[in-house]
């Protein structure tokens, strides 16, 4: 008998729980399947909106498991959490230094470069600090 390798689905899985596993998080099913939700692509996603996706797939996983789970994922730099509007977080699957647009109409958000941003000057720290990181977040709307 010869086997087949695995679906694509299950590679998901498997590359998911060895990120997982990498950043010191331990891969339990409702982990790995949030997981591989979000790190499928470069997205983001508000937890709202992974609920449903797990849902509409057949998981039986609550809210506040989604977001323990999210919060843990931050916590362990797996992915970056997005205050955006005040009105929910949005985690992103890419943690590499970037910006965002955010679409006021549809409220898409969309990477941007660091080379695409250019600052001329930065204010001077309080004493006994340092900057350790710049959020920007560039908000469209369409021309009137």
């Amino acid at each position: 008998m010869e086997l087949s390798a695995p679906s694509a689905a299950a590679s998901a899985s498997l590359r998911c729980e060895g990120r997982l596993s990498d950043c010191g998080i331990r891969p339990t099913a409702q982990r790995v399947r949030i997981a591989t939700l979000l790190l499928s692509a470069p997205q983001h996603l508000s937890a709202e909106q992974i609920l449903a996706s797990l849902r509409a797939a057949g998981a039986r996983v609550s809210k506040a498991t989604v977001y323990n789970t999210l919060n843990l994922f931050a916590a362990h730099g797996l992915i970056r959490q997005l205050s955006v509007d005040g009105s929910r977080a949005w985690f992103d699957s890419n943690v590499e230094p970037h910006y965002h647009f955010h679409d006021l109409e549809s409220g898409a958000l969309i990477d941007v470069p660091v080379p695409a941003v250019a600052f001329s000057s930065l204010p001077v720290p309080p004493p006994g600090t340092e900057v350790a990181g710049i959020d920007l977040v560039i908000r469209l709307r369409k021309k009137m």
